[in-house]
C-alpha cells in the first residue's frame, strides 16, 4: 500500500491554536489537571519537562522530570539525556508517567513508568521497563498511551512507523507489563504512524493518531486522525468503515497557514468538556504549544472548535 502525503488545506479548514502565552514552546505534550484546579503538562526535552499553568492560557518552565538525568535510558539514546513522548495521567493518588527512549530512524527502544506523589520534579521514583524494542523487531516501542477501559483493565499503545500501532495490557497494580500479548491496532504498512491517544466518551473509544512527518520544522506534515471501536483492543475504523489496521483514519487537524505540522496528540478532560493538546511549528520552524476545544458532532465523531 502506497502513502500519500497530503497538502497543507486552505487556512481557514481548521480553527487555530487557541491562545497561549508564557514558555509555551513545547514537543510531544501531554496535560492533566491536577486535584487543585492547575495543569501540569510533561513533553520531549531533557530528562522529560514539565510545565505548570493555573488557568491553562500562561504557562511556566517548571524543572524536569529526572534533574539527576535518567541512567537506565542511555543504552537506548546513545549516552543522551533527552526522553521522548512522555504519557501523563493521575491514578489513585498518584501521578504515573510512561515515556520513551530511543534515537532517531531506530527501533532500538524502550518505554519505562515512573510515578510520583506531587508530580513535581525530582519526586519521580523510577518504577522499571514496560517493554522494549530490537533492530530484529518489527514494531518500534516509542510514544506510550495509557487507557483504562470500563472494566478497570490497564492497556497501553505505543508504536511508530515500522507495523504500527501496538498495544499490551498491564497489570494495574505496577502499571507494568502483564502478559506477552502484542496487539495490532492500527498501521500503514510500513508508513508514517505513531503517536497513539485512546479515550472512551459514550459508546465508543476513539483512538488519536498522527500520520506522516514530524520534526521538520516547517516542512513538518503531521497530522491528526481519528477512528473508533465499541471494544479498546479495536477494531477502531474511521468514519468511512475502513480500518485503522488497514491505514484508515479520519482526519481532525492538519497543517494550514502558519500553522505546520500538527500532531503527537493528547485529549484531556477539562472542567468545560474535552480539549486536544498537541505540538506544531511556526513559519520559522520552532515548536509550540497548541490547545483547541473538542466536541463531538451528531454521528459522535470528534471535531475541533
Amino acid at each position: 500500500m502506497s502513502v500519500t502525503v497530503v497538502a497543507a488545506p486552505h487556512a481557514s479548514a481548521y480553527p487555530a491554536p487557541g491562545r497561549v502565552t508564557g514558555d509555551f514552546g513545547v514537543h510531544d505534550p501531554s496535560a492533566v489537571r491536577r486535584p487543585d484546579g492547575s495543569y501540569l503538562i510533561a513533553h520531549t526535552g531533557r530528562d522529560i519537562v514539565l510545565r505548570t499553568s493555573t488557568d491553562r492560557v500562561a504557562f511556566r518552565t517548571a524543572g524536569s522530570v529526572f534533574p539527576g538525568g535518567a541512567s537506565w535510558t542511555t543504552p537506548y539514546t546513545n549516552g543522551g539525556r533527552d526522553l521522548w513522548a512522555p504519557d501523563l495521567s493521575y491514578h489513585d493518588g498518584r501521578y504515573l508517567l510512561y515515556y520513551s527512549a530511543s534515537t532517531f530512524e531506530s527501533n532500538k527502544s524502550a518505554i519505562f513508568l515512573a510515578t510520583s506523589p506531587s508530580g513535581n520534579p525530582g519526586t519521580w521514583t523510577h518504577r522499571g521497563l514496560v517493554v522494549e524494542s530490537r533492530a530484529s523487531d518489527n514494531f518500534n516501542a516509542i510514544d506510550p498511551d495509557l487507557v483504562v477501559d470500563d472494566r478497570g483493565g490497564w492497556w497501553l499503545s505505543f508504536g511508530s512507523f515500522w507495523s504500527g500501532i501496538k498495544m499490551i495490557a498491564l497489570n494495574p497494580a505496577t502499571g507494568l507489563r502483564s502478559d506477552s500479548v502484542l496487539r495490532s491496532i492500527a498501521g500503514r504498512n510500513g508508513g508514517p504512524i505513531e503517536a497513539p491517544n485512546i479515550v472512551k466518551r459514550g459508546s465508543y473509544y476513539y483512538l488519536f493518531v498522527s500520520f506522516d512527518f514530524c520534526c521538520r520544522g516547517a516542512a513538518s506534515t503531521y497530522r491528526v486522525m481519528v477512528g473508533r471501536s465499541t471494544n479498546v483492543t479495536g477494531p477502531y475504523v474511521a468514519r468511512d468503515g475502513t480500518a485503522m489496521t488497514s491505514g484508515g483514519g479520519t482526519e481532525i487537524l492538519a497543517g494550514q497557514g502558519s500553522v505546520h505540522g500538527p500532531g503527537h496528540q493528547d485529549v484531556l478532560a477539562d472542567g468545560n468538556g474535552d480539549v486536544l493538546l498537541y505540538h506544531y511549528y511556526t513559519d520559522n520552524g520552532t515548536p509550540r504549544l497548541g490547545i483547541n476545544q473538542l466536541s463531538y458532532d451528531a454521528a459522535g465523531w470528534p471535531v475541533l472548535r
